[in-house]
């Protein structure tokens, strides 16, 4: 037997065809109303939940990955301008302090590099520019004395607005750097000069590069025209275009989710530093930010099959609990009812029986008495004395009178028994009465009926009437499962407990296994074809525990079946009851 036979519920095989009410009996129709609708109130609300969770936190990944963005781009554009305004304060100061004639001495020149060096950092070198564009003095690692700046955009804009901060760019020296120039009014003379420093980029890119930024976060700067500034690790070279978009001019920083030329998509923060070209960008790559809404989400999937799984195993387990507790229900009411019809119509058969057997023992005894009669005056009289042939009629009508005699008195006891009568039973008795009611059939067809019976089993208390048609039904149900030639046993035992063990067995055709758990079901019969109602052995079933009783039943294809009840000494209080 597999494993699905084994789990299946007794209601899965059962036939909607059979019976009245059949809609009323689909238990499988019944089955799986009760499970769709289940699954629908359980499963909806919780995959509903689940999807709302998954989108609040999808969304709460998403505004804090562009919360931490745009606190990372803020606080570096913070540092950077920092960075350049305290160099720019540094060029004030010493424009305020020293003055134009003393920084054109070389000298002095060369120590307030040094000082800026040492105290700030970052510096490369120092130079001041006459108001034609001519560096007259200049301190620093190139030859850049007398270098004419004129045409340079730096020059004019420092002129024009009075400072200027440069972006990164070549220049006469053709490396990367940046310059930061203030207008100095030389008091003495009243000459504009430009006092000029070069700042040192590797610190400049240190600012940004010392960034730990997650998800394979680049954090970089630009100018308005889109050239990088400082070294990117994936958006492009120093001094070569972004392959990111630039937005609008804004004094707050913003956070923008873009796509790259490559198509990756990537979380941008922008913030402009104030009174500089600059322009902080911090791009991280948006999948990898959003990582960890894949842990959560596996970890929600398999919340949720769990969930389902068990709601699903629970809500199989219930509606197969219910459904088979309303087949139960349904089998013994529908048992009872036909028990109680059975009953009745017994009763009734009864009634009919015991009125016939009286009908027909008033002219058997005024037969028996005439024949007798008959036979006495035949035996004194010599000229019938010595007639054997006519003798012998006399005899043989006599004999049928006996006969029918005991036919009437097999009837009258049956009808007796029809309603509960408590007795202590032989079962050997009862063994042959039933017998003998289906001994012609059984010499008729050749089928030999064995009994083992032993002379010392003890006898019970029971209900004949009942017990009768048991064995009665039993017996029945053997002969049509045989052919001509059969064999019928009738056996009886007692267990060590005191119950008695009785046997019905045949060598008929046999029950199939996947039928065995349902025989006893009322409606279903192996026989339908043959005119069974599949009633009798649901009516047997319920007799044997009536009386207190239990049955079952072994059978294999082509070998035979044998149905056992085991019945106790005593009747229950119940049976005594009814």
């Amino acid at each position: 037997m597999s494993i699905l036979e084994k789990i299946r519920p007794q209601f899965w095989d059962t036939d909607p065809r059979v019976g009245p009410a059949k809609s009323l009996f689909n238990y499988r129709r019944i089955w799986r109303f009760a499970m769709t609708l289940l699954t629908v109130v359980a499963l909806v609300p919780l995959m509903v939940m689940a999807l709302i969770d998954y989108n609040v936190t999808r969304h709460s990944l998403e505004q804090e990955n562009l919360l931490r963005t745009a606190r990372t781009t803020s606080n570096t554009r913070r540092t950077v301008a920092y960075f350049l305004e305290e160099r720019t304060r540094a060029l004030d100061f010493l424009a305020d302090q020293q003055g134009i004639k003393n920084l054109r001495d070389s000298e002095n020149l060369a120590g307030v590099l040094a000082s800026l060096k040492d105290s700030f950092g970052g510096f490369v070198d120092l130079g001041i520019i006459d108001s034609r564009g001519r560096q007259v003095a200049y301190i620093g690692p190139y030859d850049l004395l007398g270098r004419d700046y004129s045409d340079q955009v730096w020059f004019e804009n420092t002129m024009t607005q009075g400072s200027y901060i440069s972006n990164v760019f070549l220049g006469f020296r053709g490396e990367p750097h940046l310059i930061v120039a203030r207008k100095v009014r030389d008091e003495r003379s009243g000459k504009y000069y430009i006092l000029r420093a070069t700042l040192d980029t590797e610190q400049f890119n240190s600012i940004l590069t010392s960034l730990d930024l997650p998800g394979g976060g680049d954090a970089f700067m630009v100018d308005a025209r889109g050239i990088i500034q400082t070294p990117s690790k994936s958006h492009g070279s120093l001094l070569g275009q972004v392959d990111l978009s630039i937005p609008a001019y804004s004094e707050k920083t913003s956070v923008h989710q873009i796509k790259a030329s490559d198509g990756k998509e990537f979380t941008v923060g922008y913030a402009f530093v104030r009174g500089t070209p600059f322009i902080v960008m911090v791009a991280k790559r948006t999948s990898e930010l959003m990582k960890p809404l894949q842990t959560i989400r596996m970890e929600l999937l398999w919340i949720l099959i769990s969930s389902v799984v068990i709601i699903l195993l629970v809500i199989v387990g219930v509606a197969t609990y219910m459904v088979n507790k309303i087949y139960i229900a349904d089998q013994t009411r529908a048992r009872t009812l036909h028990r109680m019809e059975h009953t009745n119509r017994m009763a009734s058969i009864g009634r009919l029986a015991a009125g016939v057997a009286h009908e027909i023992n008033n002219p058997l005894a005024i037969i028996n008495e005439k024949a007798g009669l008959i036979s006495d005056l035949f035996t004194y009289r010599e000229e019938y004395a010595h007639d054997e042939r006519l003798l012998s009629n006399i005899k043989s009508i006599l004999a049928s009178v006996a006969r029918c005699g005991r036919i009437t008195k097999r009837l009258l006891s049956f009808a007796r028994h029809i309603d509960m009568d408590l007795a202590s039973i032989r079962f050997k008795d009862l063994a042959e009465e039933v017998v003998d009611f289906l001994r012609k059939e059984a010499e008729y067809r050749s089928i030999s009926i064995t009994m083992d019976i032993p002379e010392d089993l003890p006898e019970f208390v029971s209900d004949r009437g009942k017990l009768q048609q048991i064995f009665l039904n039993l017996v029945n149900n053997a002969f049509q499962a045989m052919s001509d030639g059969g064999q019928l046993a009738i056996s009886a035992r007692q267990e060590r407990g005191g119950d008695l063990i009785f046997a019905v067995t045949d060598d008929g055709c046999g029950i199939p296994e996947s039928d065995q758990k349902r025989i006893f079901d009322p409606f279903f019969s192996t026989k339908k074809k043959a005119g069974g109602t599949g009633l009798g052995l649901s009516i047997t079933f319920g007799l044997v525990q009536e009386l207190g009783g239990s049955m079952a039943v072994d059978s294999e294809v082509g070998l035979g079946t044998t149905f056992t009840i085991t019945m106790p000494l005593h009747a229950p209080e119940k049976a005594k009851a009814k």
